[in-house]
């Protein structure tokens, strides 16, 4: 690392730490969400021609933390159209290119994968690093698939996006969080729930006070192996998982 990289990181981390201080744009930040999300405005972009549902700056902030871990294994609760599982195993496929981990994989877990998602991730040249399992992400019999295919990783890298209610995301943390190698992290996403007016989830289960972010909070009451990267909420500022990057210090 040059003397010159070490400064501009240097520059970069009290700059980053004044975006986290200054109120004015962190309200700001919040208000344009708002009025982002009632556009369905994540619903907008796609990774390697599948939906993706996500925000970019934390798909970035997904590309720094896997360069930066060389996982060999991701474990993803949540698959919807694809997007993300791609994203995932492309990222890994880079890494591959760049002398990381040549047999990393990505497994999706999902309670109801439709056939015509599935048609198109099976389809897809990055499917050679995914797989699949159908069912509750905290059943008991998908947790322990999961835990198998998980034996003998040197490291992992989880990510949940499932169903959001507090209960379900906590229950995927008791499972899944133990299974993040020391360094990595555990990333719950759509704890901005619990940021966002009431009124934006009338059909869903979950809203303010009961969500990822609740969960998260009560997860880490007991578990100091985990602390929130809150330097990467500051970095950020536009993200839908503020107080989801958890990485496991021990």
């Amino acid at each position: 690392m040059s003397e010159e990289y070490k400064q501009f990181k240097h520059e970069c981390v009290a700059e980053i730490a004044a975006q986290g201080e200054d109120v004015e744009a962190m309200a700001k930040t919040r208000a344009w969400m708002d009025d982002a999300n009632r556009l369905k405005y994540s619903y907008h972009f796609e990774w390697l021609g599948r939906p993706i549902i996500q925000y970019p700056q934390d798909m970035v902030a997904m590309q720094e933390i896997i360069w930066r871990v060389q996982p060999d294994l991701i474990i993803e609760t949540g698959i919807a159209h694809g997007g993300s599982l791609i994203f995932m195993a492309s990222m890994l496929e880079l890494n591959a290119a760049c002398g990381g981990p040549a047999d990393a994989r990505v497994l999706g877990i999902d309670i109801d994968i439709r056939a015509h998602n599935r048609a198109a991730i099976e389809a897809h040249p990055m499917s050679r690093r995914i797989d699949m399992i159908q069912g509750s992400s905290i059943a008991p019999e998908i947790v322990d698939q999961v835990r198998a295919r998980a034996q003998g990783k040197q490291r992992v890298l989880v990510s949940l996006d499932s169903n959001h209610t507090h209960a379900h995301v906590l229950a995927e943390l008791e499972a899944y969080a133990p299974l993040t190698s020391v360094g990595s992290y555990c990333v719950a996403f759509d704890t901005v729930i619990e940021d966002m007016p009431a009124d934006m989830f009338p059909d869903r289960p979950w809203g303010p006070g009961d969500n990822p972010k609740t969960a998260v909070w009560e997860y880490l009451k007991n578990h100091p192996e985990f602390e929130i990267d809150k330097q990467m909420d500051h970095k950020l500022l536009i993200s839908v998982a503020p107080d989801g990057y958890l990485k496991r210090v021990r």
